[in-house]
This record gives C-alpha cells, structure tokens and sequence, in this order.
C-alpha cells in the first residue's frame, strides 16, 4: 500500500515521495473515517497515489502542497462545506485546474446543481460504490492528463498558454513558461493579469461584432518581442467566459539568422535588411547597428545586388514573404 502522507511534510518531500511518472495522485476530502478508509483502499489496490482530509482547511493545504490530480470530496462536512472547499480551489490558479468529484449523501436537484456550479466535474451518491467512482474518475482523469500534454506539448514548441477570465480579470493559470514570460516582460504572476492584456482581452469580447481572429498583442524587450493571440473560449460564457490565449516570444536575433541564410547574406547585411523591413531609414538603422548612415548604404547596395532589387520596398517585401513562410506570426 502506498504510505498516506502527512500533512506536515514541506512540499518538497511531498514530491519526491509521489511517484507522478506511474501513478495519479487522488485527495479524497470526508469527515467520516470509514468512508475514507474504503476509498482508500478501493484507490490504492487500482494503483493510485492516495492522500486523505478530513476537513475543509486540510483539504485546502493538501491541495496546495501536492496539487492532486483529482479530487473526491465530500459536500457536507462540519465547518468548510465541500462546496466552499470548491470555490476556493477554483478561485485558486494553482489548483483552479483540478478535476473535482462530489462524494453527497444529498439527491436534491438544488445541491446537485450546486455542486456543478461551484466547480465540480461530477458527483457520486452515498453510499458511495468505489467501482462507480473509479469509473467516474477514469473519464475525468484521462481529460484532465489530454490537457496537460497539450500544454506542455505548447510549451515545448516556445507557445506558453494561459487562461484570463473577463469577468474579474484573474489569470486562473498558466504554464510554466507563460509565467517565466509574464514575469519578465510585467512583473506579473497569477492571479494577476497584466493590465494591457486584460485591456486587449475586453476590447475583443466586449466589441459588437468580434472578429474571429483580433489583432495580436505585441510587447517589445530589447531584441525580443512576446505576441499574445486568442485561441479560443472555454466554460461559461456569461461575464465574458474564460478565454485561452497563446503567448509567443521571438526573438530578433532568430529573424535576422533567418534573413542571412535565405539569401546568403552576411550577417551585419542581414540586420541592416531586418530593420529597413522594419520600416527604419539610414541614420536610425547606423544608431541601431553602431555604424554610420554612409556604411548603412553601402550594406544595402550589396543586399540589392543579391536580392536583385533596386528599391528598399522591392527589398523589403521580398523579405516579409520569405519570413512570413518561415515564422508565421512576424509583425513587421
């Protein structure tokens, strides 16, 4: 049987005693010391990773140091109710993401609908069947690790994600690079969403007719730019809904390589072509690359020979179709 563990280990020992990599780790929440020892053992002989509350404020806790996988929670406990436990996971952007089952005694539509709206995914009636719960947790399980794949497949590629709510403007999570990059471009972390992108967010839900695709935001750092565009909406759309949005960061540096290596140029010709497609004249582009607005124009009299062009539009428009196809989301 896998060791229950106590609530008292920092986080850190917390994870290295959970074996993620072959288990799923489920939090059952009950007051009720027979009802948790019947799940537990239900759980643990499937092979699960089981951790144990037997109220609110140690649900909470157990939730923010190990952040479970699932959760099987009780709706009436004395004190902290399961369904305000729920409302604070998912007001919570570090465990907003959780799955939730009800475990209610309660077969009244009004507490069933409650325990939905408050962030449930399901429930089950006592007397509680651990096969019905196995099955139930198999189906939301298996969605919730479909969606941990994809973010991390995204974060792999260099596309953090995050989820904004329009309502109250909270950012209810993100991946690890998404707050890498929110970090280093605002200063922000979760539940704060940088205002300029709540901003844009708003401008696109609330306008009249809003287009399928809004224009992207763009923040500049140097040589680097992060892009924000939406992807789609998730949950409820009453306030706004929630909204995913895909963050990207590119560099200048990467473009210019680019530029070079399509049409054999050097590098220093490759930046000064970057930035006239930029839309920079001579004298800015000497400032930008520490040469002189004359070396400037000897640079490009050669870029025009190898591009056989003669004009700077001509130049750059021939570059913007060669980027575009190899980096899609470029903004000169």
């Amino acid at each position: 049987m896998k060791a229950d563990l106590q609530s008292t280990l920092p986080r850190p020992a917390l994870d290295r005693t959970l074996d993620r990599a072959n288990s799923d780790v489920v939090l059952i929440v009950d007051d009720v010391p027979d009802n948790l020892a019947m799940l537990h053992d239900a759980l643990d002989e499937s092979g699960y990773t089981v951790l144990v509350a037997t109220h609110g404020e140690g649900a909470l806790q157990r939730a923010a140091q190990v952040f479970p996988d699932i959760i099987l929670l009780d709706a009436m406990m004395p004190g902290m109710d399961g369904f305000e436990v729920a409302r604070r996971l998912k007001a919570t952007p570090q465990t907003a993401h959780i799955p939730i089952v009800f475990m209610t005694g309660l077969t009244d539509t009004e507490y069933l609908v409650a325990a939905l709206e408050c962030g449930g995914v399901d429930y089950v009636t006592k007397p509680i069947k651990p096969k019905e719960v196995l099955a139930r947790m198999a189906v939301h399980l298996q969605g919730a690790r479909e969606k941990r794949q994809a973010r991390s497949a995204l974060d792999a590629f260099g596309y953090a994600s995050i989820t904004v709510r329009v309502s109250d403007g909270r950012l209810m999570w993100q991946t690890p690079l998404a707050r890498d990059l929110l970090l280093r471009y605002y200063g922000t972390d979760a539940p704060t969403t940088p205002i300029p992108v709540l901003t844009w967010l708003r401008r696109h839900v609330q306008a009249r007719e809003p287009l399928n695709e809004p224009p992207r935001l763009s923040i500049e750092q140097g040589a680097q730019r992060l892009t924000f565009r939406l992807h789609q909406q998730i949950g409820d759309s009453e306030g706004g809904g929630d909204w995913l949005i895909i963050m990207q960061e590119v560099s200048d540096a990467s473009v210019i390589e680019s530029i070079a290596l399509s049409f054999k140029l050097t590098p220093r010709e490759a930046e000064v072509l970057y930035w006239v497609v930029k839309g920079k004249i001579n004298r800015d582009i000497g400032d930008i690359v520490g040469s002189s607005p004359m070396t400037v124009k000897k640079h490009l009299e050669r870029v025009f020979v190898k591009l056989g062009v003669e004009t700077r539009t001509a130049a750059a428009a021939m570059v913007m179709q060669r980027i575009r196809q190899l980096q899609p989301h470029f903004e000169a």
